[in-house]
């Protein structure tokens, strides 16, 4: 579903990815654990076409994104570090007008619930402004946006940076509701607990390139922390 062959991005002189081949397929969760300047953001951009590979490839469901860009971006949904929406519009409004930029159509009232609730936000939290919402609310109104989208990959940017226990912990059981249901999703992290608590794979990368790949299931949360930091330290 989500897949690069020996991809290659150089900025200048400077190389911010060495021949990356990963391979997400439907109903996994791929995190991508690195330090920062590791490439992750520069990686994630390129699914997105919104950079050009120096060299190599860059598919999504099997489609060049250069040669196919809105085909592509059709079936993948972003959610950033931190989302996007205008907070004079409630959580509600926000998911009428983004849904209805990505499907065409306009949603009834009863169908938008349904995505807010099934993201986890609180019903009474639905017609409330967004400048009210904290971050762990606004990722749920983003998960809503993908949901309307019924997009077959999620692309997602350090999605539990800066939230807390209880809201990392609700964000992770939504991918899992994500993967169960057949999407594919890629996100770049810096938490290693979420990456062994939510992911099914785990790749590391450094300096711009992928070191290592392992099944979640096969390590500790010890283990994967000493393999981190001994990766980080060579």
């Amino acid at each position: 579903m989500l897949k690069t062959i020996q991809l290659d991005k150089h900025f200048g002189s400077h190389q911010a990815l060495k021949a990356i081949s990963i391979d997400v397929k439907p109903g996994e969760i791929y995190c991508l654990l690195g330090a920062n300047g590791a490439g992750k953001t520069t990686l994630i951009n390129l699914f997105l076409n919104f950079l050009q590979p120096t060299g190599g490839q860059v598919l999504v469901n099997g489609r060049d994104v250069q040669q196919y860009p809105l085909e592509s971006k059709r079936d993948i949904a972003y959610i950033p570090e931190l989302v996007m929406l205008y907070g004079v519009l409630s959580g509600l409004e926000n998911l009428e007008y983004f849904a209805a930029l990505a499907t065409g159509e306009k949603l009834p009232r009863d169908k938008l619930l349904s995505l807010l609730q099934g993201a986890g936000l609180d019903a009474t939290a639905a017609d409330r402004r967004v400048s009210t919402y904290s971050k762990g609310m606004r990722q749920k109104v983003g998960i809503a946006i993908a949901m309307a989208k019924n997009a077959k990959a999620l692309l997602l940017d350090e999605p539990t940076s800066g939230l807390d226990p209880k809201a990392a912990n609700e964000f992770s059981q939504l991918l899992t509701k994500a993967k169960d249901s057949g999407v594919a999703v890629l996100t770049t992290t810096h938490d290693l607990f979420h990456a062994k608590q939510t992911g099914t794979r785990i790749g590391i990368m450094r300096r711009g390139e992928l070191l290592t790949e392992l099944n979640s299931a096969d390590v500790s949360h010890s283990e994967l922390e000493s393999l981190y930091l001994q990766y980080m330290e060579a």
